[in-house]
């Protein structure tokens, strides 16, 4: 069974990074993941996802846990000290005979480990929770960026008119 994600347009599907140096993997990877409809930018090395992050908006990093020179817990370490990607979601794939490789996942800031094998239906559906948890993250802070604003406006206003009433008081009392 075959599950199909619908996304309003174009612009709005989410973009995928893929970090995968294996190149029948990341091919693989790659392919499903926009046959589910998702855009998808692809990087072999962590060094060629973080010019990846700089080059692109990306919602979601998928990558490998173990890979040469940088692995996906150091990228997404990285992913989490840098201000501008800390709360992009990142999930990182590693074997089933590697327990202690999950816990280093999430201790280095991944949202989510995923075991090989996996089902693509049950990635997808994990891939979309982390996404739109993300986006009502965002909305959250937007939403108080805004609340945030109004109540100094709020506060100006009141001290306007404190001002004011302090002249209109000191102009009765001549």
């Amino acid at each position: 069974m075959e599950v199909r994600i619908s996304h309003p347009s174009i612009d709005e599907r989410p973009r995928i990074l893929v970090v995968e140096p294996n190149k029948t993997n990341l091919g693989v990877m790659a392919r499903r993941l926009v046959e589910a409809g998702y855009r998808v930018s692809t990087s072999e090395t962590g060094q060629d996802a973080v010019a990846e992050l700089h080059r692109v908006h990306i919602d979601l990093v998928l990558a490998e846990l173990n890979m040469p020179r940088m692995s996906g817990a150091e990228l997404a370490r990285l992913i989490r000290d840098e201000v501008m990607w800390r709360d992009i979601p990142v999930m990182l794939i590693t074997g089933k005979s590697e327990p202690k490789g999950a816990v280093r996942a999430y201790e280095a800031g991944a949202d989510d480990v995923i075991l090989k094998p996996f089902h693509f239906e049950v990635l997808f559906a994990r891939i979309d929770r982390r996404i739109e948890a993300a986006r009502s993250l965002k909305r959250l802070q937007e939403d108080n960026a805004a609340l945030d604003a109004r109540v100094v406006e709020r506060a100006i206003q009141i001290g306007e008119l404190r001002d004011r009433l302090a002249e209109v008081e000191a102009k009765a009392s001549l």
